[in-house]
This record gives structure tokens, C-alpha cells and sequence, in this order.
């Protein structure tokens, strides 16, 4: 049968958004061609990158801040204007690596994606990360430049198996002759230095670079220039930005928060077959994020996490002590049949998911019967339940719980 074009015509008449010009420009790994309000920061790491425009090696660079504070963003922009300045001038040799160590969480997998930017191809598995190490040794000296280490979240890999990478990394100049290797580590653990060896911890943070939250004022700006780029003329109004500008300030300054939250919203408006995007769009992809990040993050915690959430969740979404949220932690791992924890390590669960932004558990003196922690969910407990209904082990609690 011969296919109708007019039919294909329609379909692709329809398929012309609306709403979006561009929308790849609310993405978090769009890299604009500037970046407002970060001017003293790009500043400071070009002029901490400088020296390899004269063949030498800089310093390892430690950067830290709050999530959606600009620090992968403006990382990638002066390792990319550097770039270019460098074959413009045609500098000594240079070239970078950018690894998230959130997505490479293993040492062979950090490896693995260094030599591949080294142009060096290494099995998925089957050799030893000590002959991938030695690998990528020997294409450095054959490279013969300055070669730039970017370890993106680098909080997660070392939790995941700790730092003795990050220690090889940073000590591995005193294995080369002709390359040279520098290290920037970006996290938003800002207590991240502190577990660290004290070896690593001084080579790693040779200059440390801290970026601030950006303020209501700030995110406008960025949403704005965003905004041009990303929809059509007339589709947004200036009030829905500075709803959403307002959102990510009081969540610490978040701009990928802002972005997620615009981009969200036309989305959401797109489907609706809706002109223009209005803050009731914003309210509902403020709703949809929380839900789609609490579920991911969820899905990905251990077991037990995944058990003190529970535990939370049933009880309403908050409990008075760490205490209390032990004792019933303990009940429903007898439920469910499994061995409980220690109450420390409750302790440290719940300060990652704090971390995480699940929870505040805020510190509360009681005089003289010392300190405890007041522990609430940030999440309705109905997103957590309907996070855990698909866990094997927790999933039939979760169903129990809705037909009572």
C-alpha cells in the first residue's frame, strides 16, 4: 500500500513544538557561551590553568558548592575556551578528560574512560586495573603534553572505594618524564576533604575554589538568557521566571533545579496543547521532578536505606529523635524478617539521606538531656511509598499499608 503523504506532512506539522525553540538549552550539560554571574570563578580557574599554556603542569584544583552552583558548567567552559586558545596559539601539547564519577563509580571504569580520551582502548573486563593504570602511563609519555583530569562527583567514588585512585592520580608526575597530569575534583560534599587520607588531601587540594549559592536576583539573569534561547517568542512570561527563579533560591541557590523546573513546565504545557507556559505549569513540574528524583534516588540507595524511608514514610514523615527512629526501624526489619543494623549506622543513613535532600534532620537541644535530631521527610511520604511499591522485598509492606 502506498503511503499517504499528506498523512506524514500532518504528523510532522504536529510534531513542531509550540512552545520550544530549543529546549536542549535547559538541559544541565548545555554549556552557554557565557555564563552570568560566575565571572570571578572562570577568572580564578584560568588563571590556575594558565601555566600549561607555557608546557607546565598547574596545580590540582579542588571545587566545591552546593548542587546547581555552576561548578561542572563553568569547569567545562574554561577547559573548552583553553582548548581553543591553545590551538589558536599554538600552544604546547594539551588535552582533558572529563569523567562523572556518579555514572564511572568503579577504579577500572575511571580508568578505562581516561585512556579512552588518551585514544587507548581497554577491554570492559578482563585485565587488571594495574595494567590499565600502566596503559595509560605509557600514553601519556607518548603524548608528551600536559593531560587534565576532571573527576566530576568525585565524592561517589571514593565512598564507593575509596581514594587510593585519587592518590595515584595525584602522585603519578613522579612516574612520567615527558607528560605532566593535573587534577580538578568537584563535589557538593563540602565535607568531602575532610575523609579523605591526608596524603591525597594535600595533593588534591593544592588551590580550592568554592562557589556560592546564586541568589533570586542571580537565577532570574540566568533563566532569562535561557529562556530567549530555549522558547518561542511570547510563550513565557517574565512572572513564571521569577516563580521559578524564586523556587530554586529558597532550595540553596540551585540553577539546575530553575532550569529543570522551566524546562519541566514547557513540557508539561507542550502536551496540553497549551500556548503559552503559566505558573500552574510550574506548580505541576515542581510536583513531577520531586517525584522523578525522589523515585531514581530511591531506587539506586541500599537496602536498608531503602528500610529507614519506610520506616519514616509509615510514620507520617517525621519522627522526634534518632532514637525513636531506631526502635521502629528494628520493628519492621522484624516484619520483614531481616537483621537490623546498628543504631549508628541508622545514624549515618540518615545523615546521607539528609545529604541527598529526602530528609532534614535538624539538631535540637533538649538542656540538659543533650542533643537529638528531629527528623522529617522533605517528601510527602505517598512519593516514598510509591517510590518503594516496586521493591521485591518492600513492596507488599507498602500495599498492606494502603488498605489499611
Amino acid at each position: 500500500m502506498e503511503l499517504d503523504k499528506d498523512l506524514v506532512f500532518n504528523v510532522l506539522s504536529r510534531a513542531t513544538s509550540r512552545i520550544f525553540l530549543n529546549r536542549e538549552v535547559l538541559r544541565p550539560d548545555y554549556i552557554p557561551d557565557e555564563l552570568p554571574h560566575r565571572e570571578a570563578q572562570i577568572e580564578e580557574l584560568a588563571q590556575i590553568l594558565s601555566p600549561l599554556l607555557r608546557g607546565e603542569r598547574p596545580n590540582n584544583v579542588f571545587i566545591y558548592g552546593l548542587t546547581g552552583t555552576g561548578k561542572t558548567a563553568v569547569t567545562k567552559y574554561v577547559l573548552k575556551k583553553v582548548s581553543e586558545y591553545v590551538v589558536k596559539l599554538s600552544a604546547p601539547k594539551f588535552l582533558y578528560s572529563y569523567v562523572n564519577c556518579r555514572h564511572e563509580d568503579t577504579t577500572y571504569r575511571v580508568l578505562a574512560s581516561l585512556a579512552s580520551s588518551l585514544g587507548v582502548k581497554v577491554p570492559f573486563t578482563g585485565i587488571s586495573t594495574a595494567e590499565v593504570y600502566s596503559r595509560i602511563k605509557r600514553a601519556l609519555e607518548d603524548y608528551g603534553g600536559v593531560f587534565i583530569v576532571v573527576l566530576d562527583e568525585v565524592d561517589f567514588l571514593v565512598k564507593r572505594v575509596g581514594d587510593d585512585l585519587l592518590y595515584k592520580l595525584t602522585r603519578i608526575n613522579d612516574e612520567l618524564v615527558r607528560a605532566k597530569v593535573a587534577v580538578i575534583g568537584i563535589t557538593n560534599d563540602i565535607k568531602f576533604m575532610e575523609r579523605l587520607d591526608p596524603r591525597v588531601r594535600s595533593s588534591l587540594g593544592e588551590v580550592e575554589i568554592v562557589f556560592p549559592p546564586y541568589d533570586a536576583i542571580q537565577l532570574t539573569d540566568i533563566l532569562r538568557d535561557r529562556a530567549s534561547k530555549a522558547f518561542r517568542d511570547g510563550v513565557i512570561d517574565d512572572s513564571v521566571i521569577q516563580y521559578c527563579a524564586s523556587i530554586a533560591a529558597k532550595e540553596h541557590g540551585d540553577a539546575r533545579r530553575a532550569l529543570d523546573l522551566l524546562r519541566v513546565a514547557g513540557e508539561i504545557a507542550e502536551r496540553s496543547g497549551c500556548g503559552s507556559v503559566t505558573v500552574e505549569h510550574v506548580r505541576k513540574a515542581r510536583v513531577k521532578i520531586e517525584r522523578d528524583m525522589v523515585t531514581e534516588v530511591i531506587r539506586t540507595m541500599p537496602y536498608h536505606g531503602k528500610v529507614v524511608l519506610l520506616t519514616i514514610a509509615l510514620a507520617g514523615g517525621k519522627f522526634n529523635s534518632t532514637g525513636e527512629l531506631y526502635i521502629r526501624y528494628r520493628e519492621l526489619c522484624e516484619v520483614l524478617r531481616t537483621e537490623a543494623v546498628t543504631q549508628r549506622r541508622i545514624s549515618d543513613i540518615v545523615s546521607e539521606l539528609e545529604m541527598l535532600g529526602i530528609i532534614s534532620a535538624r539538631i535540637v537541644s533538649r538542656g540538659r538531656y543533650g542533643k537529638t535530631r528531629y527528623i522529617v521527610l522533605s517528601v510527602e511520604p505517598s512519593t516514598v511509598l510509591n517510590a518503594l511499591a516496586g521493591e521485591p522485598r518492600l513492596g507488599w509492606i507498602v500495599k498492606n499499608a494502603g488498605d489499611r
